[in-house]
């Protein structure tokens, strides 16, 4: 039974690292990521799966962004490569 535990704790990890959950995202960008977030953003849905990367990993080390990009920072600053990526394909499979 201890083994069991173990093995379902780190699968728990591991799921929530590698797939990051949009449901964060949709306050701001919409169920659909149809909205442009404080009326000033890009609409992500008219993203491609490489631009998104780009701009999560731009926000998360400060290069992407305009004068606003400090909400975008805080929200992906715990986001490693791989949660990016999941994030990505999974925003480019809701259009």
């Amino acid at each position: 039974m201890s083994k069991f535990v173990k093995v379902a704790a780190v699968a728990a990890l591991l799921t929530t690292a590698a797939f990051a959950d949009t449901a964060a995202c949709a306050a701001c960008h919409g169920a659909n990521f149809e909205k442009k977030a404080m009326n000033v953003s890009k609409v992500v849905k008219d993203l491609s799966k490489e631009d998104i990367v780009k701009a999560l990993k731009g926000y998360k080390d400060g290069t992407y962004g305009g004068a606003m990009k400090a909400i975008m920072k805080g929200q992906v600053a715990k986001l490693d490569d791989a949660a990016i990526e999941a994030l990505a394909t999974e925003i480019t499979t809701k259009k």
